[in-house]
């Protein structure tokens, strides 16, 4: 009888810890939790916002990405605007990149609370903020979609690429919100 007990405990902790190491390879190598602190991403995240980032996922302009903050002990969110090479103007409202105009949609909502006359993000150059035509090797250019208020790489230049903890993929809490993020 003893024996029998024993072999169910053990075997119930051997697949305790199987399943433990399947946690931690896939939290520290694949995907991690993360959570939203802040208004720099309104509308798109909210403050409070339970994210899931891809640790493994390729980071593309447009991308909404977390990284380990410049300027402080925080870890960041905001969207990437420059990659390596890439020259960045906004005017009017407008973003140009290496010259040629980008929409981006994903403001469509804030832009449309703000008055006609009144500009979501101030007028810059790459140049005339960093003192650097283009994004360097291995750094990127973030903003954040609520500009207004975003203390993005406008504030503290670019962003190592080494910084990055990962891609967002999804929103799990709150529930209302819960889902992929495009």
């Amino acid at each position: 009888m003893d024996n029998k007990i024993l072999q169910e405990v053990f075997s119930w902790l051997r697949a305790i810890v199987i399943a433990l190491l399947i946690v931690l390879v896939c939290r520290y190598f694949l995907i991690t939790p993360s959570v939203v602190k802040g208004e720099s991403m309104l509308p798109n995240l909210e403050d409070g916002d339970r994210i899931i980032l891809s640790k493994i996922s390729p980071i593309d302009r447009f991308d909404e990405i977390a990284f380990k903050a410049p300027d402080s002990d925080d870890n960041y969110v905001k969207r990437v605007i420059g990659l390596e090479g890439d020259s960045i103007i906004m005017e009017n409202d407008q973003l140009y990149i290496n010259g040629e105009p980008y929409d981006e949609p994903y403001l469509d909502e804030i832009k449309a609370e703000l008055p006609e006359e009144v500009l979501l993000t101030g007028n810059f150059t790459l140049e005339e903020l960093t003192g650097r035509g283009t994004v360097p090797e291995g750094k990127i250019f973030v903003l954040g979609d609520n500009r207004r208020v975003s203390k993005d790489s406008r504030e503290f230049g670019f962003v190592d690429e080494d910084a990055i903890i990962g891609d967002v993929k999804m929103r799990i809490w709150p529930l209302r919100s819960i889902g992929i993020i495009p």
